[in-house]
């Protein structure tokens, strides 16, 4: 505990907690202060000024990072016959159908995106409260419903990214790896946060972004300023 402690204060060195920082700096910063034992994931959080409560100022969607995400996503596919075979060839990691449906019932997902055709929601809608609290459930809506299987599997595997408001209104998602360029990860965030943003609801009024922050897995988080990632504000 003593080393973990010593190691958050020197990362906080230098840190204005108050200070709003431009893109630039604030990704010098981040990836400076990545220095775990790992290759920390690089997140971005938006405070959004919407009523997720309330189904008509919902946010999701997917956005596809530029410099993909830096992890090896595994690929589940929920399709029968040359749809399951078109999955495969696209490499998908986990295929199939009623067999595929037991394993998942029994608590045993070894995947992280789910993908499925449309004539096998009526199986996968069955397994709603096992994959809706991982937030896995198949939606037409974020391009996971699909008859495109290898289109949707090259996504996933490319660097598609799905995010959805949660109920204090905040998005959140993994931008890249701090082993990434300032370019790359710069890139991907002004890629995520304009998906963000594209889908802004009809119902939502006043200022859509509140609040922009990001931080790596074991670093400090910075506030960010809209305007440095979109050159102007939302």
């Amino acid at each position: 505990m003593a080393k973990l402690a010593k190691r958050i204060a020197k990362n906080n060195e230098g840190i204005d907690r108050q200070k709003v920082y431009g893109l630039d700096e604030a990704v010098k910063l981040i990836k400076g202060r990545a220095n775990a034992k790992f290759n920390e994931t690089v997140e971005i959080a938006m405070n959004l000024g919407v009523d997720p409560r309330h189904s008509d100022q919902m946010v999701r969607g997917v956005v596809n990072l530029p410099n993909g995400t830096g992890r090896n996503l595994r690929v589940g596919v929920f399709a029968k016959g040359a749809k399951a075979e078109e999955a495969k060839k696209a490499g998908a990691d986990v295929v199939g159908a009623e067999e595929l449906f037991e394993i998942v019932n029994k608590g045993t997902i070894d995947f992280d995106r789910c993908i499925a055709t449309p004539d096998m929601m009526g199986l996968v809608g069955r397994l709603g409260k096992v994959l809706g609290p991982r937030g896995m459930m198949p939606n037409p809506k974020v391009g996971t419903v699909t008859m495109d299987v290898a289109g949707a599997v090259k996504a996933a595997k490319g660097g598609a990214v799905e995010f959805r408001v949660e109920k204090a209104g905040i998005v959140q998602g993994g931008v890249g790896k701090a082993s990434f360029s300032d370019e790359q990860l710069s890139q991907n965030i002004k890629a995520f946060v304009d998906a963000v943003i594209k889908a802004k609801p009809p119902a939502a009024k006043g200022t859509y972004v509140k609040k922009l922050s990001i931080s790596s897995s074991m670093g400090p988080g910075l506030k960010l300023d809209l305007g440095s990632v979109t050159g102007g504000g939302a």
